[in-house]
């Protein structure tokens, strides 16, 4: 399952997955515990694929921090607690986005993300980036590179 189906809904925990659309908004069901809820337009809602986070250069997709973070971890679970300390959570979040932006990037954001990941991991939703660098990859024909 892609990013692009995953729910965060403001004032409810974990992740949700879009099932369906409807005229007033949308169903997500939790990937916490399964259960339905029907949500408003009006709600505050964020899909995965299109949050990125704060580095000094530019913005860094969330499905690539989730990539760095599998790649550190070996595809387990983190090796932090979402409720660790802000210093614990910052030098964690340090080793994987080593120029992320520590003014615009705060301790909540950090352990948000990393519940997120150890969620989308309890829910065999690991493919984050890979399908899209296939993808993305210019295939070379084998008389041009004669060339």
């Amino acid at each position: 399952m892609a990013l692009d189906k995953i729910l965060s809904i403001g004032g409810k925990p974990g992740l949700y997955k879009l099932l369906t659309q409807t005229r007033g908004g949308f169903v997500g069901e939790s990937l916490l515990d399964g259960k339905r809820v029907t949500v408003g337009l009006r709600s505050n809602v964020s899909v995965l694929s299109e949050i990125a986070i704060y580095t000094l250069e530019e913005e860094i997709p969330l499905k690539e921090v989730f990539q760095k973070i599998k790649e550190k971890e070996n595809g387990k679970k983190t090796s932090i607690s979402h409720k660790a300390d802000k210093i614990e959570l910052e030098e964690y979040f340090f080793e994987i986005l080593p120029n992320y932006d520590e003014d615009r990037v705060y301790a909540s954001d950090i352990k948000k993300i990393i519940q997120w990941y150890n969620i989308l991991l309890d829910n065999n939703i690991t493919e984050f980036v890979e399908a899209e660098r296939d993808a993305e990859e210019p295939t070379v024909s084998a008389s041009e590179e004669e060339e």
